[in-house]
């Protein structure tokens, strides 16, 4: 039987946590030559989360936790909140790589599908990335359920109330699951993260090389609101695909019947490392017990943004964290950070 007859569901983001998991960042190739400067905004984005849950953290050894455990020392983050786990990894992106965890409420216990991860289309590698949630299930001896195709948390965003949110450049993309066609990856989406409504949008950001994860483009902050970024320069790269998006949101009825509650966040100036663009965007926000933490990129519209989204999430404080080194590695704070909800 599915998750879904089973009557497991998949938490909004902005329920109760019992903990965030994040990867140790420690490959070079995660971060060409800036590796080392991220680990203050990587640092502070622990304390943050850590003064309202738990932080579990996948790790490759012990020389790595030393090192990590110094950090924690400079920041004065409560180490007893700090859970370390040996689980080499490949990349430092737990939300694509990490579990996707389920709650029953009938039986009030937890769950964690298993999909499989294949470095967005296979641009990298990722055979270390993809035992994190089977090492994570067996350790917590938590039930697993293994779909058997691709998917990436980040493609995805949730309401908590029956609907999901993706895009089709992504989860339709030839180099995920070329053989599946859209009724049936909707058909896993229901079944596994129990869900009645799928909502697709169109193309990513400039600079994503995730194919368009919808994390950097729309996000539930409740049941029937999403904050969507708009990009006001017509000569940008980003503004037609995003003024399409905001047209398919203008369009979307929820399950009762309601019109989606559409919040605009501008987008931050464009950022570039060594000629590249980068997928810069202030949605990629992620919401934990106490806090909601919003990067930020040391330009004028990162006081807009974070007024915008303080404004329109009431029941905890909005911080904004710079992330303008953490982005050359293609993510940023909600990238890194893959929740397990309380129970």
């Amino acid at each position: 039987m599915t998750p879904r007859q089973l009557g497991y569901r998949f938490p909004a983001e902005w329920e109760p946590h019992e903990a965030t998991w994040l990867t140790w960042p420690y490959r070079d190739e995660s971060f060409p030559g800036k590796l080392e400067s991220i680990y203050p905004s990587y640092l502070q984005f622990i304390k943050q989360i850590s003064e309202g849950e738990k932080v579990r953290i996948n790790i490759p050894d012990e020389s790595q936790i030393e090192i990590a455990k110094k950090w924690i020392t400079k920041l004065k983050i409560d180490i007893n909140k700090i859970e370390f786990f040996l689980h080499p990894s490949n990349d430092v992106w737990c939300r694509d790589h990490g579990p996707a965890f389920l709650v029953n409420p009938m039986l009030r216990n937890k769950a964690i599908v298993n999909w499989k991860f294949n470095a967005w289309g296979n641009k990298y590698t990722s055979e270390l990335d993809n035992q994190i949630p089977g090492l994570i299930s067996k350790y917590f001896d938590y039930d697993v359920f293994v779909p058997g195709i691709v998917m990436e948390g980040g493609s995805v965003d949730f309401n908590g109330n029956g609907t999901l949110i993706t895009t089709k450049a992504c989860l339709l993309n030839k180099n995920r699951n070329p053989n599946l066609s859209i009724e049936q990856i909707e058909n896993y989406l229901q079944n596994f993260y129990c869900v009645e409504q799928i909502i697709w949008l169109g193309d990513g950001i400039a600079g994503d090389d995730t194919d368009g994860h919808v994390d950097d483009i729309t996000r539930f902050i409740n049941s029937d609101t999403v904050v969507t970024v708009i990009e006001k320069n017509k000569n940008d790269e980003n503004f037609n695909p995003l003024q399409e998006n905001l047209l398919l949101l203008k369009k979307v009825r929820l399950i009762n019947g309601k019109q989606l509650n559409i919040i605009e966040l501008p987008m931050p100036d464009p950022v570039y490392y060594e000629g590249q663009r980068l997928p810069a965007s202030y949605v990629n926000f992620y919401f934990t017990n106490n806090v909601v933490i919003m990067p930020t990129f040391r330009c004028k519209n990162d006081d807009k943004a974070l007024k915008i989204l303080s404004e329109a999430i009431t029941d905890r404080p909005v911080v904004g964290i710079d992330s303008i080194e953490l982005v050359w590695g293609f993510g940023s704070f909600h990238c890194l950070s893959q929740q397990e909800p309380a129970v």
